[in-house]
């Protein structure tokens, strides 16, 4: 019984190596394309419009820090949620998020006009933003982003979005800092935040 614990627990101990040597192998493949390991090369250049039907480019994002959020205006629940914990969390903030920035982009941009957009946000924080565009201008945004957007039909003639529910965390020179999962303890959400902050801020100086 004994020899049979130990060799349980040395399969245990090989599988978990492999699985971290995997994760390991995999997040050197995804970063490399931007010739440096840790430094993931997420966004970038882009054009597309506000929800004001003005255009847009990166350098709207770049200058201050910033989180960037894809969603779609008929979600039922992910979208709307995460609107308004992004006002809680830079409430939270206060005078220390005054130069924070939030963006809501569209995934869903053949229903998501700038008109219907500016509707849909006009309930929540005004410090968020949002954009849409061409569907060639947001699949650029979207590879850039690296997420996960893909329309789902639902049977009835009508269809939904299913996509990444992350909101990116980006400095104000348009690196990644990291992301804040949904349904993030709201806490934890600030305290990344002011990592953020404090980071951007020393980089600066």
């Amino acid at each position: 019984m004994a020899l049979f614990r130990y060799v349980l627990w040395g399969a245990v101990f090989a599988l978990g190596a492999f699985l971290a040597f995997q994760t390991a192998v995999w997040t050197f493949n995804q970063n490399s394309d931007n010739g440096s390991f840790g430094a993931a090369s997420i966004g970038g250049a882009f054009e597309a419009l506000r929800d004001d039907g003005t255009p847009i480019t990166h350098d709207a994002m770049t200058g201050n820090p910033h989180l960037v959020f894809f969603g779609f205006t008929h979600c039922p629940d992910v979208c709307p949620t995460t609107l308004a914990e992004v006002g809680s969390w830079m409430d939270k903030l206060g005078p220390q998020g005054e130069d924070l920035r939030a963006w809501f982009v569209t995934v869903d941009p053949t229903r998501d006009t700038p008109e219907s957009l500016s509707l849909y946000l006009s309930p929540f924080d005004t410090r968020i933003d949002g954009i849409t565009g061409s569907q060639a201008q947001i699949d650029d945004m979207v590879r850039k982003w690296r997420v996960f957007a893909q329309r789902q039909e639902t049977g009835d003639g009508d269809y939904t979005m299913n996509h990444t529910a992350s909101t990116f965390l980006m400095k104000s020179d348009g690196t990644f800092f990291g992301t804040i999962a949904y349904g993030e303890n709201a806490d934890t959400a600030v305290k990344k935040l002011q990592r953020l902050i404090a980071a951007d801020s020393a980089a600066k100086s």
